[in-house]
């Protein structure tokens, strides 16, 4: 049976085929990997993503750091400097973690966001995700001793397709367009054009906002004034939308917590409250990534008048979970 009658306006449900769960990841081809593997001229690795203990406080509530423990060697001893019996010489220490999957650096699976629309076209709408899967019927909900499950779009769908081809970073810390520091359309072709940066189908776009930067520098306590010079893209500007979907990107990542700049989480009746997320996730199948850091990467591509450069991001392959921590890393 069709998941859907009707797919939302400027989607691409059922262009990857009918039970696609990976979106525009498909557009990374073998020849399109093999060209990004070009990019890693000099050999040398920088590391895009924050310590997962950071921003070390919370910035979205019910997010929390992670929390190592030791496991257990039985009888209530911890196996942390741990010695067997009978004399052996072993020494073992071994650690487990409880942790938010969305805290730091991480990857929005295509089962993280959906929206409400009438994909059957009776006058009432559903709670889809991309492609038409649906809450009522892809989804576990969470109850009491039942754990949550996405048995459709979960990040695992991601972590098999490997996440590896041409990263495209763009520089936007002073792209922002007062007093909120959004960046549309126009700001962002000349941000890209400055910058000498070719945008492709199948790329992986990255958005140095400056943000990962304070994060690592002060964590969560970094000043609101400075945190709010930071800018994103505006998902409300018609053209900015547009240009994603034609350009064919695979992924946007940037070093904020959203992508997009929003003025607080306004519930507006008939809208998204994140209009990027709607337009990326639920329509295009296109992954975000999150609290990444290119204070690395961003001087040494300025350095050598590049903006490209080999980005291999993996997920978890956490079967059922929509999203997970990354540890991206750019190969130049």
């Amino acid at each position: 049976m069709k998941r859907w009658l009707k797919r939302p306006e400027g989607s691409n449900w059922g262009d990857f085929g009918a039970d696609d769960q990976v979106g525009r990841m498909n557009l990374i081809t073998p020849e399109r990997r093999r060209a990004a593997l070009a990019e890693a001229r000099e050999g040398i690795a920088f590391l895009l993503g924050l310590p997962l203990d950071h921003p070390k406080g919370q910035i979205f509530p019910g997010r929390f750091p992670p929390r190592l423990a030791a496991t257990s060697a039985g009888a209530d001893r911890p196996m942390y400097d741990w010695t067997p019996s009978g004399g052996a010489t072993d020494v073992v220490n071994d650690d487990r973690v409880t942790m938010d999957l969305q805290y730091s650096s991480q990857w929005d699976g295509l089962s993280h966001y959906g929206a409400c629309f009438d994909a059957d076209d009776d006058g009432i709408a559903e709670h889809v995700f991309y492609n038409g899967y649906r809450s009522d019927t892809h989804f576990t909900q969470p109850a009491e001793g039942v754990a949550p499950h996405a048995h459709a779009l979960g990040i695992e769908r991601l972590a098999q397709t490997c996440v590896q081809g041409r990263g495209v970073l763009v520089d936007v810390r002073d792209a922002g367009t007062p007093p909120h520091g959004r960046i549309g359309h126009a700001a962002l072709m000349r941000a890209i054009e400055a910058q000498g940066a070719d945008v492709a189908e199948g790329d992986l776009l990255c958005l140095y906002t400056g943000y990962g930067d304070l994060l690592l520098r002060d964590g969560a306590g970094v000043n609101r004034v400075a945190l709010a010079a930071c800018p994103g893209l505006d998902g409300g500007d018609p053209a900015l939308l547009d240009w994603i979907g034609r350009s064919g990107l695979a992924a946007i990542c940037a070093d904020n917590p959203m992508v997009e700049k929003i003025d607080g989480l306004q519930r507006c009746t008939g809208k998204a409250m994140l209009p990027l997320h709607e337009h990326c996730l639920v329509k295009l199948g296109i992954h975000l990534g999150e609290f990444w850091w290119f204070g690395g990467i961003a001087p040494w591509l300025a350095a050598h008048g590049r903006a490209h450069f080999l980005l291999t991001a993996p997920p978890l392959n956490l079967p059922g979970a929509v999203g997970s921590p990354a540890t991206p890393i750019g190969t130049v």
